[in-house]
């Protein structure tokens, strides 16, 4: 027998405000040294979309916050699941920012978002761990590689695994890149099966750079001089992240196919965090070039052109979309192998090998 740990519920909160790329028309975009950027909006604009392949973006309504997301995507998951919320040993929420209130210069992660979600969901029971995780991006496939060493560990049997955020909140509006950011959650259940055949989580990988790379994303001021300098908020250098994923994250998740001994004709789909199409889709063909194969068609969904980069949330709303077909030309069958991976804040990047 197989001690499998297998997703068994998947759940998204996906806001229904959408904001269109020719709603920043108005935005007076400035450079980082408060100086006007010296092109038009429309020609930022238009640039901004080639590049990243997003058209509009989801944006939370001003009264929720990112434990309300968390706890809808969570409910839809246990009820995806059918398991009864008590059954839970462990939940973990992924996130960077905390609960950003609409108007509020500072994230509130008193108490942890995880312990919001429990309290929401109305579980007594107090051996139901609850903790939150820093990691980025890759938060939530980091929080699914925790979650599963529990499990094999014998700490838990089933657990729920978030990821949240609430980008909106925490962008500089006179800085180009606020344009890539969203809002969204993605839950999932796993749980520990005693099966026949091996599936579920097949394996592993993770790393973090943290020299020269550390500042690739960082907290700063605005680039309106003639607002407080003190309030911070994202930034990022674009271009260097651009580069540094394009090496490494291949090479990581070749570690984690190479740990089960997978080939790249073994990969069914690839759930890449959505952060800008062009690289996302360079990722791929670097990893399909590292085992000299062109890049299998309909491998990669994506659904960063309606949703845009809603940082952990990206991973697991993508693979809810595929399962209940929200996609064209993308589905998933059992037997399936599938790749999560992604790169962001840290700088981190992880991959999980995963057979349905």
């Amino acid at each position: 027998m197989y001690k499998n740990v297998i997703i068994t519920g998947t759940g998204s909160a996906i806001p229904n405000k959408v904001v269109k790329n020719n709603d920043f028309s108005n935005h007076v975009f400035l450079n980082e040294d408060g100086t006007l950027f010296e092109k038009e909006n429309e020609e930022i604009i238009e640039k901004f979309q080639a590049i990243t392949g997003i058209e509009e973006r989801r944006y939370a309504e001003d009264k929720v916050n990112t434990s309300d997301l968390a706890y809808e995507a969570s409910l839809k998951a246990i009820q995806n699941a059918n398991i009864n919320q008590e059954e839970l040993d462990l939940i973990i929420v992924a996130h960077n920012f905390g609960d950003v209130k609409k108007g509020s210069i500072q994230g509130d992660m008193l108490p942890s978002l995880a312990t919001r979600v429990k309290k929401k969901l109305g579980i007594q029971n107090p051996n139901c761990v609850a903790y939150d995780i820093l990691f980025g991006c890759p938060g939530w496939v980091q929080a699914m590689i925790q979650a599963n060493q529990a499990i094999k560990a014998g700490e838990a049997k089933k657990a729920l695994v978030i990821g949240a955020e609430t980008l909106s909140r925490v962008v500089d509006n006179s800085d180009r890149d606020s344009m890539i950011f969203a809002d969204g959650a993605g839950a999932t259940i796993i749980e520990l099966k005693l099966e026949d055949k091996e599936r579920g989580i097949l394996s592993s990988a993770a790393q973090t750079y943290a020299i020269e790379e550390a500042g690739y994303l960082y907290s700063g001021a605005t680039f309106n001089k003639d607002q407080d300098q003190d309030i911070n908020y994202i930034k990022m250098l674009g271009r260097k992240i651009y580069e540094f994923a394009l090496v490494n994250v291949p090479a990581a998740i070749k570690a984690a196919m190479d740990k089960r001994g997978l080939d790249i004709d073994d990969i069914n789909q690839i759930f890449l965090h959505q952060a800008n199409e062009k690289m996302d889709e360079a990722i791929v063909k670097r990893l399909y070039r590292l085992y000299r194969k062109p890049v299998k068609k309909h491998v990669m969904p994506m659904s960063i052109q309606k949703l845009g980069n809603n940082s952990v949330a990206t991973v697991p709303i993508l693979y809810d979309m595929v399962l209940n077909n929200e996609l064209e030309n993308h589905s998933i069958a059992k037997d399936d192998i599938v790749i999560f991976a992604s790169v962001g804040a840290g700088m981190n990047i992880n991959a999980i090998t995963y057979k349905v």
